[in-house]
């Protein structure tokens, strides 16, 4: 059950920071670089991604939740959450150690005991009681000087994601599903995949981190000394981000803090078995969409009235306003929109990636 914390302006010592940035090439044409996947409804909802984020977190933050992104999607991201309180917008990509710990800087001159949850905005979360309980046992255990990590209790062999090794519980009042982590670890192959969720003792990494703002930076000081150097620079002194922001290294929080940081026995990790998808691509789309499926199994995005369907399985997205006809089909991927139209399979869905490489390699980049 939700923790006693969870009032209306949520837990007072809390911020949510929202990273906000990427292209999802995998979901082309659907998600291009101008339109990123955050930006879009994929689960027939009427909210997007990103504001699917924020509404998850309001029960924690209130109206303390901050955005990170790109200045290419900055007016989007206002126009989509108008009520927003703060709004980074990174003058260029710097991957997510710059722009989380950009936001780590602004929270510390507030607050030197705030803490931030740190959750994409493309992602899909169900088991929302048990989400909020989790964060909120997170929250606890950084609050004690941990980095925290959220680690998503597997449920097959995956090879497309990350993994946390777990360690013993964690001694921390009122944070009972709170453990060490042993160890941060790559994508696996498909034989290590099954050993790792055989043995119990690994979650997927989902990129999801709990921590006071001032350890967070304490910890990059470690491994990156500059670049702490120039986030409180910049944090101070707001105008000159555009000057000092390109100097920052790009590089991943996982890579900059979270394994060096495991290494030296700093970081926890809280199970979380609740529902996540990160829509990686059009087969995980397809599965959130198995309650649109017609009685044939085809699952639609969009206005089923422009989709026919005779015999065929998968998933359509209907975005053009034309009539989508599907006629024998197994496991079919088909995405229309006004200037592109894409087929594939569920099979190869992983591959769409490199369609967007292709485009670019032949001058059609404004198609992507």
């Amino acid at each position: 059950m939700p923790s006693a914390e969870h009032v209306v302006d949520g837990i007072p010592d809390l911020t949510a920071v929202i990273p906000a940035g990427g292209s999802g090439t995998r979901l082309w044409p659907l998600s291009r670089a101008g339109s990123p996947k955050f930006l879009h409804d994929l689960t027939g909802s009427g909210r997007t991604l990103l504001q699917a984020t924020v509404d998850r977190l309001r029960p924690l933050v209130g109206d303390r939740v901050m955005v990170v992104t790109g200045r290419r999607h900055a007016d989007a991201v206002r126009a989509q959450v108008p009520e927003l309180r703060d709004l980074l917008v990174e003058p260029s990509a710097r991957d997510s150690m710059p722009a989380i710990g950009l936001a780590a800087a602004v929270l510390e001159r507030r607050d030197p005991q705030a803490v931030l949850a740190s959750f994409a905005a493309d992602h899909v979360i169900g088991d929302l009681d048990v989400f909020h309980d989790r964060v909120g046992q997170a929250v606890r255990a950084a609050r004690e000087g941990w980095l925290v990590t959220l680690g998503i209790s597997p449920t097959h062999p995956a090879t497309g994601f990350g993994y946390i090794r777990v360690g013993p519980r964690l001694q921390t009042a009122d944070s009972p599903d709170s453990h060490h982590v042993r160890a941060f670890v790559e994508k696996p192959d498909a034989e290590r995949a099954r050993t790792y969720l055989e043995s119990g003792d690994y979650l997927w990494n989902a990129g999801m981190f709990v921590v006071r703002a001032t350890v967070l930076l304490e910890l990059l000081d470690q491994q990156h000394p500059r670049m702490v150097e120039v986030l409180r620079e910049i944090a101070a002194a707001p105008a000159r981000l555009e000057e000092l922001w390109g100097t920052l290294t790009a590089v991943a929080i996982d890579h900059a803090v979270a394994e060096p940081a495991a290494a030296a026995g700093r970081v926890a990790v809280v199970k979380a078995p609740f529902d996540w998808d990160d829509v990686g691509d059009f087969a995980s789309l397809a599965d959130l969409l198995e309650d649109s499926a017609d009685d044939q199994g085809l699952r639609v995005l969009g206005d089923p009235d422009k989709v026919v369907n005779v015999g065929s399985t998968g998933v359509v997205v209907a975005r053009s306003g034309r009539t989508v006809v599907t006629l024998g089909l197994d496991d079919v991927v088909v995405v229309d929109t006004a200037d592109a139209l894409l087929v594939t399979t569920r099979e190869r869905a992983q591959e769409v990636r490199n369609v967007v490489a292709l485009l670019h390699g032949t001058g059609r980049e404004e198609l992507t």
